[in-house]
């Protein structure tokens, strides 16, 4: 199979439709796959073949959902990548991927520039923009040339579709193998256990709301049997990230449409869920805090909206509970990670009644989330251990890194290195992250890599690195810095040089310099004992 068959099958079950509005814009879902067509075409007559890696560095717009389905339908490798990584993070990309093209924007051409310079494999980068500069292809001009008629490549289940880098608490980032088989597997499982559940199947005329607080979306119309589709989502979290594979296929499946944001803005957020009718909105707890408590709030009509769905990091029970009694909608808390397709469970409302505190239960075809104990066996429920997940949502294994591969899949189990637990009722709840993870407004921060940044400054003997709460963004990084020499740097140029050298989610909040660092008998930074010192 080749999941770059859904956009095509979205037209033979639609028809021609406004797909995404972007800058309120709209485009159709015919319009959008002529452009992937194009694409393919393009990248194939740069000498992509099946296979290649080819990176996607943009913020969220039409020509980013393009190239996906592009480099989809040739049997391409699709690597998304954060715009917003420095050199270093982008030149290690690059050359481990192997990446042999590059679509951007003329906004990244700088850095891009840079960061090539360590990858010769990167022989061609696409870049979108008015300006095109020599040493790269315009994308407008790329496209026009080419054929709107591209022949799908025919892929195995089990090839790559997608591949994700995740950082890990040492070494460098790991790049996760995600197959046809695992996306089409994890969207349609959402799309039948979830959708069909929280909408209702219909084939056509009207469908009746059972309630749970949610009466005022009581009447809704289909066209098609399947999933209501008068489904709009407002899409503002980064589609850099696996969540973008995952939300782009699920409204082709389901024929819905998409309202994007290239970056976060509360007000904006605001202005678009009750222009366009909003039905469904995903976000971290950060953007929930900023919109419950945003001074204009009161201006705004959030009335439409019918499902909200929390990720990426917990969720504090004061502003379910606020949204829940302002809004009078449960917000659904899930989980889920790259290695696992991204999406594993959650709360699920109109199902079964919402436990706040908990990231719901497994709500993926053939999946299996269990609980073990340090010796790899089950544990009953209510018993705290390590939370592990088999089924066909399961990565194939990290990018040329077997060792790491075999550390994390264990008899076909995926050991997360998240430490919770299961109810009776089989809801799963997390009481500890993976070891020193800070997650600061659903970004993965870790310390090893600010530490690693902090250590090449040369005034710099040690660095230890921690998360501390932060009331707007969950979590924000505390570094505690030993110098080589007594005041031979300052607090202020430590964050300038931070500044220079990583993006601003990574910055620390906090730089405590202190005389010495808290080591274990072997020299290991105890983080634990920092987390004690004010």
């Amino acid at each position: 199979m080749n999941i770059g068959r859904f956009a095509e099958d979205n037209i033979k079950r639609f028809g021609e439709y406004k797909f995404v509005n972007y800058e309120g814009r709209w485009h159709t879902n015919v319009q959008l796959n002529v452009a992937a067509n194009r694409l393919g075409n393009a990248l194939k007559s740069l000498g992509v073949e099946k296979g290649d890696r080819v990176g996607v560095q943009m913020l969220n717009c039409p020509e980013l959902l393009q190239a996906f389905f592009a480099v989809f339908k040739i049997g391409a490798i699709l690597v998304p990548i954060n715009p917003s990584l420095r050199v270093h993070e982008l030149a290690y990309l690059y050359r481990d991927a192997g990446m042999k093209a590059l679509i951007s924007s003329a906004d990244y051409i700088t850095q891009i520039r840079e960061a090539r310079q360590g990858a010769p494999q990167l022989t061609h980068v696409v870049l979108t923009g008015k300006k095109i500069p020599r040493d790269a292809i315009s994308y407008s001009t790329l496209i026009r040339r080419e054929s709107d008629k591209l022949t799908i490549e025919e892929t195995d289940n089990d090839d790559t579709a997608v591949m994700i880098y995740t950082a890990g608490t040492t070494g460098d980032p790991k790049g996760v193998m995600l197959t046809h088989y695992n996306w089409y597997t994890h969207v349609t499982g959402y799309y039948e256990t979830v959708l069909l559940d929280a909408w209702g199947a219909v084939s056509k005329g009207t469908i009746k709301r059972r309630g749970d607080g949610q009466d005022k979306a009581a009447m809704k119309k289909s066209e098609v049997f399947g999933v209501n589709r008068n489904r709009v989502s407002l899409i503002t979290l980064p589609l850099f990230h696996g969540y973008g594979v995952f939300a782009l296929n699920l409204e082709f499946l389901t024929g819905g449409k998409l309202v994007l944001m290239s970056r976060w803005d509360a007000e904006e957020a605001m202005k678009r869920i009750e222009k366009y009718r909003i039905t469904e909105f995903r976000g971290v707890p950060t953007m929930y805090i900023q919109l419950l408590n945003h001074p204009q709030a009161h201006k705004y009509d959030l009335s439409s909206l019918v499902t909200c769905i929390c990720g990426s990091a917990p969720m504090p029970l004061t502003v379910a509970r606020q949204w829940k009694e302002k809004y009078g909608i449960d917000i659904w808390e899930g989980y889920g990670l790259s290695e696992a397709t991204t999406v594993n469970c959650g709360n699920i409302a109109q199902r079964r009644p919402p436990k706040y505190g908990s990231i719901g239960t497994c709500y993926q075809k053939c999946n299996t989330i269990k609980i073990f104990g340090e010796e790899g066996k089950e544990l009953s429920a209510g018993q705290t251990g390590e939370i592990v997940i088999k089924g066909p949502c399961v990565m194939k294994g990290y990018w040329n890194k077997p060792k790491e591969t075999a550390a994390v899949l264990k008899n076909g189990w995926l050991h997360t290195g998240d430490v919770g637990y299961m109810d009776e009722d089989g809801y799963l709840f997390i009481t500890d992250r993976k070891k020193d993870l800070i997650i600061r407004g659903g970004e993965n921060i870790y310390p090893k890599e600010i530490e690693n940044i902090l250590h090449q400054h040369p005034a710099v003997l040690e660095a230890g690195v921690i998360g501390i709460p932060d009331a707007v963004y969950g979590e924000a990084v505390k570094a505690f810095v030993v110098l080589k020499k007594e005041d031979a740097v300052s607090c202020e140029e430590l964050m300038n040089f931070c500044k220079e050298n990583m993006p601003a989610y990574k910055r620390p909040k906090v730089i405590q310099l202190m005389n010495e660092l808290p080591k274990s008998a072997v020299g290991k930074i105890l983080r634990r004992e920092l987390r004690n010192i004010d």
